[in-house]
């Protein structure tokens, strides 16, 4: 990773994301740690202590596989995080993930907004032509609002006991897509 990739922050409407730091470990370990968080995301929630924890989040953060960002309010409150993973140089496809962690922002548009400022991303810095992600078959407000910013079921699948709906956003679409402002800093 490059100090610029390091140092970059995409703003939103609402939100900005910015790489995961290790300042970031304590909110992280208290979100997966929250059994309702966990039961939103098909896991367990950790058992470990935080010590062991930080360690292996310290070396989680250098994956090259993965594009991580903290997701902060424009007043700097950490709320959140937003990865894209699996990108498949080849096919020209990635998968998104979110968490809102901090409940006091949810249903108020900073999800939405980090998701359409994540798409913006891939789709313009690493140039991508679909997006996918998998939500719970249940979880009906994160299926409203991956479909508010475009995406569209395209399938099911089984994994570690869950049913999950896979859902895509393909390059041709964005186009019809209204973007927060391209403003980057870094």
């Amino acid at each position: 990773m490059t100090d610029e990739e390091r140092t970059r922050r995409l703003q939103g409407k609402k939100v900005i994301l910015r790489q995961k730091q290790l300042n970031d470990a304590a909110n992280d370990f208290n979100w997966a740690t929250d059994h309702e968080l966990m039961r939103l995301d098909a896991g367990e929630p950790y058992q470990m202590v935080f010590s062991v924890y930080f360690s292996v989040y310290s070396e989680g953060l250098n994956d090259p596989g993965k594009r991580q960002f903290a997701i902060e309010t424009l007043d700097g409150v950490h709320i959140g995080n937003c990865v894209c993973y699996n990108i498949d140089k080849p096919r020209k496809e990635a998968e998104l993930g979110i968490l809102i962690g901090n409940r006091d922002y949810w249903g108020k548009g900073h999800g939405s907004d980090a998701v359409n400022t994540m798409v913006r991303y891939i789709v313009e810095d690493l140039g991508m032509q679909r997006i996918f992600l998998h939500t719970l078959e249940w979880n009906i407000r994160a299926q409203e609002c991956f479909e508010r910013c475009g995406f569209a079921p395209c399938g099911r699948i089984m994994k570690k006991g869950y049913e999950f709906i896979e859902m895509e956003l393909m390059r041709d679409k964005f186009e019809g897509i209204e973007f927060p402002s391209p403003e980057l800093s870094g």
